[in-house]
């Protein structure tokens, strides 16, 4: 028998942060990333050939796979149901944003390029943006309804002693115990550290009830503790609280970020009113 040996002291994997960020983009206003869209799908050789019916836009199979395919590529998993409709969303936004810059003849100059054309479309938007005059008071109550993006959440230390062989719940509960009983570990046990992790990342890399249970944990001891993926020995090393978020020190990036937020609906606003010119139909598109 030998002491437990460290594979990794840098916390989750880059794909694990990945599917952290992928979760947080699907919560922002739509035009944030409509023209990520157009480099997401790599839409020059992906769009069908325009319908003779121009009022008409068809979110046909070649979208649908090819948003599969590209979420799949970049984030290592298909796309649930909200994910997908939210990549439909943006391709059809670029749709809209495209046709409208047709209409306008802004593609003068850039022929057949298509990301240019939604650019500049979406400058004529942008040129019609104007923020409403907001004062201390109602600021404060923007911040308040959002507070919880603006808050420290808590943040763990512990370790995980990621045994091979056995992962049933006996088995590890054995492993634990003779850990707690000064026994060393597995030789083929790699000991895994994690530094400030946010409970967030807990989810993403753990499951729903991971930080709940390690909330619950006897900081300084190994215990198992049941994941999404089978049981875990993890030891608790620190658990630091929550800290609110200060209104009056964050200030100028709330104001920011009301700005930035203002300025997407009234765009997101506009496309959709641009939209309403046209018929959407969606055939043979997976559910």
């Amino acid at each position: 028998m030998s002491t437990l040996h460290s594979t990794s002291n840098q916390g989750f994997s880059t794909s694990s942060i990945r599917s952290a960020s992928a979760t947080s983009w699907l919560r922002e206003p739509l035009l944030h990333f409509v023209l990520l869209g157009a480099l997401l799908f790599g839409l020059d050789h992906l769009l069908l050939e325009p319908e003779s019916d121009g009022h008409l836009i068809v979110v046909g199979p070649e979208v649908d796979a090819e948003a599969v395919a590209t979420f799949e590529r970049i984030r290592g998993r298909k796309p649930n149901v909200e994910e997908l409709n939210a990549l439909h969303r943006i391709w059809l936004d670029n749709e809209v944003l495209y046709r409208e810059g047709l209409a306008m003849q802004v593609d003068k100059g850039d022929p057949a390029i298509r990301e240019r054309v939604i650019f500049k479309a979406l400058s004529v938007i942008d040129a019609n943006v104007k923020l409403p005059p907001i004062d201390e008071a109602e600021l404060k109550k923007w911040f308040e309804a959002r507070h919880s993006k603006y808050d420290e959440p808590a943040r763990y230390d512990f370790q995980e002693a990621a045994i091979s062989g056995d992962h049933s719940e006996a088995a590890v509960r054995d492993f634990v115990k003779a850990l707690n009983n000064g026994t060393p570990g597995d030789a083929q046990a790699g000991l895994r550290v994690f530094k400030d992790r946010p409970i967030a990342n807990l989810v993403q890399a753990y499951g729903d009830d991971f930080p709940k249970q390690l909330e619950a944990a006897t900081v300084g001891q190994w215990q198992p503790i049941q994941t999404r993926d089978g049981w875990r020995a993890i030891h608790v090393d620190a658990v630091k609280a929550p800290v609110a978020a200060d209104f009056d020190k964050l200030r100028p990036v709330i104001y920011q970020d009301w700005k930035d937020a203002t300025a997407s609906e009234q765009r997101s606003a506009a496309v959709a009113e641009w939209a309403r010119k046209y018929r959407i139909e969606y055939p043979a598109v997976a559910p």
